[in-house]
């Protein structure tokens, strides 16, 4: 008797668990959308581009590796998003990073590693600068970071001219450097995929696995919700606007080797990539949801559209309307799968 009702004691356990891979839970996920996104663009540029070499290893990395270089900081930018935040100076890290490692290394022959340190102690620098302005002035981030974008622009135009007398500068690297951060390697993958990748893993873990996510979803929901309950929400603002400014260097360090050269131009398209990227994969506006993998699709998506289009018979110039049109469709298929996944949730509960 004993074991007979320990047995059918153990047996309701099972559909809590097959419930966990309901429909309506799947839905509910923000990377959903975002990868099914991905499949059908990729899809329709894989038909129109087929006999235009896109599916070749070629043609795959030359999206792949653009998707890198936006991933590498569209990711950290998800980050401050799902926390209520928004970062925009990166347009202006960029350059500063590129200018700062041509400078010291191509200009004043430092060592390469001095040349990193002096870069990323940069990014540092106005990462916490964005952080402490965000959180002491209670100014909004947007309206910070633009004045940050084009402080950083104008300081990395002016010192520039200032040591070397031009706005471009050439840079040779080291072997190692060359391999690490900005060569070509099988099927023409650049560095940057690889350090896209490993960004990913480990954000994914920071999101989703560690007590940090948690705090930066709660950061986002709820504000005060989220101090009440003794998150460090000050802290953890500055340390995500950090991140993303170190992201940011990363990948101007990445450009500058793989191109051996560096200009003072601001990279006002990356920043719109970026937040493309981050509203593709899911990322709500108002903070609060959103997922590294869906980021991580949302990226994908985008640099299949925008390198995609020149594998296919249609205009390039059509790149920016179907950029147009995918974001309005990914808001919309977001929001359509998540009230019907907040319906199926509900009507299961009256049941």
């Amino acid at each position: 008797m004993t074991m007979e009702s320990t047995s059918q004691t153990s047996q309701p356990a099972r559909p809590s668990t097959s419930q966990a891979f309901s429909l309506g839970a799947l839905f509910r996920r923000p990377e959903v959308g975002a990868f099914m996104g991905m499949v059908l663009v990729f899809v329709f540029f894989a038909y129109f581009g087929y006999d235009r070499n896109f599916l070749s290893p070629f043609g795959t990395s030359s999206w792949v590796n653009m998707a890198s270089t936006i991933g590498i900081i569209a990711i950290p930018v998800g980050f401050l998003m799902i926390a209520g935040e928004l970062d925009i100076s990166i347009g202006a890290m960029v350059p500063a990073a590129k200018m700062s490692m041509a400078v010291a290394c191509g200009y004043y022959g430092l060592p390469f590693v001095v040349g990193l340190l002096i870069t990323f102690g940069i990014a540092f620098v106005v990462g916490w600068i964005n952080g402490m302005l965000v959180t002491r002035t209670k100014v909004p981030s947007l309206i910070v970071t633009l004045a940050t974008l084009f402080a950083v622009s104008g300081l990395t135009l002016f010192l520039s001219l200032l040591l070397t007398d031009t706005t471009s500068q050439a840079l040779t690297s080291p072997a190692w450097a060359k391999s690490l951060f900005g060569d070509y390697h099988f099927w023409g993958f650049q560095s940057s995929v690889f350090w896209w990748i490993a960004i990913a893993a480990v954000l994914y873990y920071v999101l989703h696995l560690s007590p940090w996510g948690n705090w930066i979803l709660a950061l986002g929901g709820d504000k005060e919700s989220a101090r009440n309950a003794g998150i460090p929400i000050d802290r953890l603002k500055i340390s995500l606007f950090i991140l993303t400014a170190m992201a940011a260097a990363l990948s101007g360090v990445c450009e500058t080797v793989l191109s051996n050269s560096a200009t003072t131009t601001t990279n006002f398209a990356l920043i719109f990539n970026c937040i493309i990227a981050v509203v593709v994969g899911g990322v709500l506006l108002t903070g609060g949801f959103g997922t590294v993998a869906g980021v991580f699709f949302g990226t994908a998506t985008l640099a299949i559209v925008q390198q995609g289009i020149g594998y296919t018979p249609f205009d390039r110039n059509l790149s920016s309307l179907i950029i147009g049109v995918m974001l309005l469709i990914a808001v919309l298929m977001n929001d359509t799968f998540r009230n019907m996944a907040t319906s199926m949730s509900a009507s299961k509960k009256g049941k």
